[in-house]
């Protein structure tokens, strides 16, 4: 199989990925916006007033990058998981089954879409939610590099799900058990400095923290943990789980009979 075909028909999957969720971005992009508003309205108007991060920085203004980032983990997972077990469930995977598209082709559309709802999503969050307090561009670099190495674990986290999953009810329970919870606490609402010692240290255990504070990093130039550190963390975590998913598909885990 000459890699030109492969390339074309990881970029025709691919394409089809993304007009999946962008014919439902009602659904698929525009609520989780309104969700994210939400709890940028809650929490900014009741903590803005007594909560200062980092010394000068409002608390609304420090909210917003955590929100748009919680945006982009979350929709990507949401992207590649729900598209595989929905193809499961249905029987439609037997169409891709017949094709002679490789692991690598596979992995680089799910991830892929995954990747960009996951983006579109967070601009979107960004677009709205800049209004209230705009929270600077201090390093432009660490937004783009977190934004798109966060949706690519997360979109890889997903297809690994999917794969591992059999009915829908498995990848809700992924997703709240496991996503939620992580992203929740992981310094989205908080600097881990607030927090007692010993969950600070709990903080550092999850690898949701790294990419949300090198997220905000590129905002307010002040992040708590080195970026650098962050990105390691981060870039680690991706090649181990591309590397699994990878695997995964090559042996055709729970799609091949």
């Amino acid at each position: 199989m000459s890699a030109a075909f492969t390339l074309e028909g990881a970029r025709t999957l691919f394409y089809k990925e993304v007009l999946r969720f962008w014919k439902v971005s009602f659904q698929t992009v525009a609520a989780p916006v309104l969700t994210a508003v939400m709890y940028l309205l809650i929490f900014g108007h009741t903590l803005e007033e007594h909560v200062k991060v980092y010394g000068t920085i409002g608390y609304t203004a420090f909210l917003i990058p955590g929100l748009v980032m919680m945006s982009v983990l979350q929709n990507a997972f949401a992207n590649s998981s729900s598209s595989l077990i929905q193809s499961k469930i249905t029987g439609n995977l037997v169409f891709l089954l017949v094709t002679p598209l490789s692991h690598w082709a596979w992995f680089a559309a799910y991830v892929g879409a995954a990747v960009i709802r996951g983006l579109v999503v967070g601009l979107g969050v960004l677009v709205v939610t800049v209004w209230f307090s705009p929270p600077g561009l201090a390093e432009p670099f660490w937004i783009i590099a977190f934004a798109v190495l966060g949706a690519g674990i997360m979109g890889t986290l997903g297809l690994v799900a999917g794969l591992w999953a059999e009915k829908f009810d498995q990848i809700a329970a992924f997703q709240n058990f496991i996503i939620m919870p992580m992203t929740f606490l992981s310094g989205v609402f908080y600097s881990i400095h607030s927090l007692p010692p010993l969950w600070q240290g709990v903080s550092h255990a999850n690898p949701f923290f790294y990419m949300i504070d090198g997220f905000r990093r590129g905002f307010f130039g002040v992040s708590d943990v080195s970026p650098w550190t962050s990105l390691a963390i981060v870039g680690v975590c991706f090649i181990a789980l591309a590397s699994l998913a990878l695997e995964l598909l090559r042996r055709g885990y729970k799609i091949r009979s």
